[in-house]
């Protein structure tokens, strides 16, 4: 049975780097540039931020990345716990969003089918 997504992909790192060294060197750009610690938002918030995004993009490298830093950066369980739910209610509240827009597209649909 094939792994799929394990620790040992990281191995590929710079294959995939070297792979595409343009954008590459882009994305790392804007990865340094958006986790610099001499922004105005404090690194822990910056953190506790890239932890929540990542929970709702699913990496599992992005979130033990972050996880370590935000603990690193001062981040306590229970902050970590209120950015999952957090990020639970806002992934959820999108649903509902995009929720309203399939009732109008079902409503438009069924109105041009009639």
């Amino acid at each position: 049975m094939t792994d799929y997504q394990t620790p040992k992909d990281r191995a590929y790192t710079n294959t995939l780097l070297n792979a595409a060294p343009k954008e590459a060197s882009a994305f790392m750009n804007l990865k340094h540039t958006a986790e610099r610690t001499d922004g105005v938002i404090p690194i822990k918030y910056r953190e506790l931020m890239s932890v929540a995004v990542a929970l709702t993009t699913q990496c599992a490298y992005c979130i033990e990345s972050h996880i370590n830093n935000a603990v690193e950066a001062g981040a306590s369980r229970e902050e970590i716990a209120e950015t999952v739910f957090i990020t639970a209610a806002l992934r959820a509240g999108g649903a509902v969003g995009t929720g309203l827009m399939a009732m109008r597209l079902f409503e438009e649909a069924s109105s041009a089918s009639k």
